[in-house]
């Protein structure tokens, strides 16, 4: 699954955003997929393992069994800060605020919206990051930062139709056609 996952993703950053020789390319798409297949397969591993020890110790399958199996295997697996494990993490936890936001809701903690409260979110959300883009850039992820300055400011210079089809980069002397 990881491999499935990550192969497309590192393969297609890697050629947009990073420099070096075909060999290295490679080196990197095919170490960003083997760190992501064995982490999550690491994981997995440590998470079920772990399920199944504590319902064997007590003899019945409790709700705290899965946090505690995963709060485990996330320190030992996803614990360590790399680009691959930072992604995971990031994704997760965007995922985990929606989740929260309806069992909140579900469980009666707050009221159903009387409204969609997804523009709100999604306004919020693009407010934020662009304002942390302009201003405060060193606090973004080094591949969310690529991606807006592709986007936001290699844009803003063009050159030729290969700035749309390829890869927009401001051109030096030396590279002009």
């Amino acid at each position: 699954y990881g491999a499935k996952i990550r192969a497309p993703h590192a393969l297609v950053m890697t050629f947009l955003f990073r420099s070096g020789s075909l060999k290295d390319k490679l080196r990197a798409i095919l170490k960003a997929t083997y760190t992501h297949s064995r982490n999550l397969a690491c994981f997995v591993f440590t998470y079920k393992g772990l399920q199944a020890l504590q319902q064997k110790i007590q003899g019945k399958n409790l709700q705290s069994h899965s946090f505690l199996a995963a709060c485990v295997g996330g320190w030992l697996v996803f614990g360590d800060n790399n680009n691959i494990n930072s992604q995971i993490n990031m994704y997760l936890l965007s995922r985990i605020l929606f989740a929260l936001s309806r069992l909140a809701v579900e469980k009666g903690f707050i009221p159903a919206p009387k409204q969609d409260p997804f523009p709100l979110f999604a306004t919020l959300v693009w407010g934020i990051v662009l304002w942390l883009f302009e201003y405060y850039p060193h606090t973004l992820q080094p591949s969310l930062q690529s991606s807006m300055n592709y986007l936001y400011h290699d844009s803003n210079v063009w050159h030729d139709i290969s700035d749309f089809l390829v890869y927009n980069k401001p051109r030096t002397a030396g590279s002009q056609k």
